[in-house]
């Protein structure tokens, strides 16, 4: 996934909201830039960490620049837009780049399933099961290399789990793939002490057969692409 214009740096001020921050760039300007991250963001959005945004020109955004990446001091990165990890997870299952799921050749975004949900793809091939795939968005680091999710409380989440189990008792193949947008980590863990509820969730998902994958990102200035697998330990 390449970013759409080259990106400017800065350092930031304050994340005012869940969808709004202040970034002074490199030129001496400060900016209001829209922050697409409604999460905790924890360790991200400290005042005066070195980050990358992005300009747009389009008259129907109120806000001028996005904010894209973090960049650490020990020369590690972090993607912070959430909807990243579909369009990266997306353009991998079109190259068929993920082993797990390379079996299959149709993929189709945003499907109905479950109760009020989509999900996020959904994989199909002659003669294979169905292939539900939920896709989540990780860069919560509190502990050495270890990733961990969720960051917040996340009831929605959790539910994702459980009808993930459904489709796998009706016969067909359900996988939770998260993706870590940091390019320092080396497993991923959930965090029970923040939503122990979704922890629990997902020991219960499973035990059911959901598949449970992870992946890393390679993550530049150009955009953010599948690296290689990562281990996700039991709860």
């Amino acid at each position: 996934m390449l970013f759409a214009a080259p990106l400017i740096a800065g350092h930031l001020v304050r994340r005012w909201n869940r969808f709004l921050c202040e970034v002074t760039l490199d030129s001496g300007e400060t900016v209001r830039a829209h922050c697409p991250n409604p999460g905790a963001m924890l360790g991200l959005k400290d005042p005066g960490l070195r980050v990358w945004v992005e300009p747009n020109d389009d008259p129907k955004r109120k806000l001028r620049y996005g904010w894209r990446l973090v960049e650490f001091a020990d020369g590690h990165w972090a993607g912070i837009d959430t909807a990243v990890p579909n369009r990266v997870v997306g353009e991998a299952l079109r190259a068929r780049a993920i082993p797990e799921l390379a079996m299959y050749s149709n993929t189709r975004p945003e499907v109905n399933y479950g109760t009020k949900s989509r999900v996020d793809f959904l994989l199909s091939e002659p003669g294979l099961p169905n292939a539900y795939v939920e896709v989540k968005n990780v860069h919560l680091l509190r502990n050495g290399s270890l990733a961990e999710f969720p960051d917040c409380v996340t009831a929605r989440g959790a539910r994702h789990l459980h009808e993930l189990s459904l489709m796998v008792a009706a016969g067909h193949r359900a996988v939770m793939l998260y993706l870590v947008q940091r390019t320092d980590c080396t497993a991923l863990a959930m965090a029970a002490d923040l939503d122990p509820a979704y922890a629990k969730a997902f020991g219960d998902a499973r035990a059911a057969g959901v598949e449970m994958l992870c992946y890393d990102t390679a993550i530049g200035l150009d955009g953010v692409t599948l690296r290689k697998a990562l281990p996700v330990q039991a709860p």
